[in-house]
């Protein structure tokens, strides 16, 4: 694949995105993003010191009203899948799905339909990671495996996930259960 095709692809789901109406800030962020995009024709990577494309994750076990989670081996903190575009993804959504298959060891996760959940802008050592966020559904008996880029990884209740992670990775969870 392309590069070319993964920045066309993302600049095509960004521009087709619905921002969530009850979720204040997203369609601001999915117009930065697109702005980043015309701004940078290389923003797709981590190379791009002002910021960069990242595709992230969030693995659910709806049957069981959990989700998996990763401690981050650099950033310390109780995350969702996710990570920086690579050139052999063809999309969007394939780097998504490729970041939470990697990093949780679960094979036949699927993506929630009707595309990314929800966007966020968050500082890491690298540079600024503008975060479209997916969420995967396990399947049933889902077993993981902790991945080299993980110190970590456990599946919460969701009730749980509000004591152990950030803000965005709540916001993250709400905005997906409202879907699932």
């Amino acid at each position: 694949m392309s590069p070319h095709s993964l920045y066309a692809d993302s600049a095509r789901v960004l521009t087709h995105w619905k921002a969530p109406h009850d979720a204040p800030g997203q369609e601001q962020l999915r117009l930065e993003y697109l702005g980043h995009l015309a701004a940078h024709p290389d923003g797709m990577w981590k190379s791009c010191r002002d910021g960069h494309i990242t595709a992230s994750a969030l693995v659910v076990d709806a049957d069981r009203g959990r989700v998996l989670l990763t401690l981050h081996r650099k950033l310390r903190k109780w995350l969702q899948m996710g990570g920086h575009c690579e050139p052999d993804d063809a999309t969007l959504a394939d780097a998504a799905l490729r970041e939470a298959t990697e990093e949780s060891g679960v094979p036949g996760l699927t993506l929630l339909d009707g595309g990314p959940v929800r966007l966020d802008r968050h500082r890491t050592p690298c540079a600024w990671h503008l975060d479209v966020q997916y969420a995967a559904i396990a399947p049933p008996g889902a077993v993981a495996a902790i991945s080299d880029e993980s110190l970590d990884l456990r599946w919460y209740a969701y009730a749980e996930v509000a004591s152990v992670a950030d803000e965005s990775v709540v916001r993250l969870l709400d905005r997906t259960r409202a879907l699932v």
